[in-house]
């Protein structure tokens, strides 16, 4: 039986203050938590409706389709849910390609961007502090497993990469076409808020501004999805490095 304390706690942890302050945060579904399970990752509880987990047994919580129901925020709960502790950022290597958000909100989109990264060979993604928290249920469950691989850092952007050597690249609508643009092996790659893009004292950092051109007849659509975009400019960065 679940207690009220653990329904409590687990519950607390859909808001980013009570992450940040138990250092804690949620994993569901059976191949996310396998992923979880099988990183650097440390386990607080989990609780399942089967045992089919390679977890520690005095960490494993066996629990009714019922019970979770009770904690779980999904529509369709998947067998189980994980609490796992938040481990601290690990050192970013400044001499790689790095991917930059600029107060990125949807949880969706960040997601997907660290999948983006993870299938691209990106170990570093920083974030300015407006961005959504990487732990939020909503990005884990995104990220499907790729989070155990990417190194998140939340930081004062502007600061962060004026402290780097590397060049800076920031995607705008009007800029170098990324096609016909001579891309480096490493650097930095700033992508921008999903309504107004890259904020002003982000774009006093940039050192080239990129675009991804247009091809319809009819021009209308004001942007791409800041994750579409994330994609795009990654395989045409990659794809440089496998040409030279």
């Amino acid at each position: 039986m679940l207690s009220k304390h653990q329904i409590k706690l687990i519950k607390s942890l859909n808001q980013k203050k009570y992450r940040q302050q138990l250092s804690l945060f949620i994993v569901e579904g059976v191949k996310g938590i396998n992923e979880f399970l099988n990183s650097d990752f440390k386990l607080h509880n989990l609780y399942t409706t089967k045992s089919i987990f390679d977890a520690p047994k005095n960490l494993t919580i066996e629990i009714s389709e019922t019970e979770l129901k009770k904690i779980s925020s999904l529509k369709s709960p998947n067998t189980a849910l994980a609490v796992f502790k938040i481990p601290d950022a690990l050192e970013i290597n400044k001499e790689a390609l790095i991917i930059a958000l600029d107060d990125v909100r949807d949880p969706g989109n960040l997601g997907t961007i660290i999948r983006l990264c993870d299938w691209y060979g990106v170990k570093d993604l920083v974030c300015s502090f407006n961005t959504v928290d990487c732990y939020n249920p909503k990005v884990v469950q995104a990220t499907m497993g790729s989070l155990t691989r990417i190194n998140v850092n939340y930081l004062n952007l502007p600061d962060f990469i004026s402290s780097t050597k590397e060049t800076v690249f920031g995607t705008f609508m009007n800029g170098e076409n990324i096609y016909n643009t001579d891309l480096p092996k490493n650097g930095i790659i700033v992508m921008g808020n999903e309504a107004n893009g890259i904020s002003e004292a982000v774009q006093n950092k940039i050192t080239r501004r990129i675009t991804i051109p247009q091809f319809g007849e009819i021009k209308e659509t004001e942007s791409l999805n800041v994750a579409n975009a994330t994609a795009i400019v990654l395989s045409e960065f990659k794809r440089r490095t496998i040409e030279k």
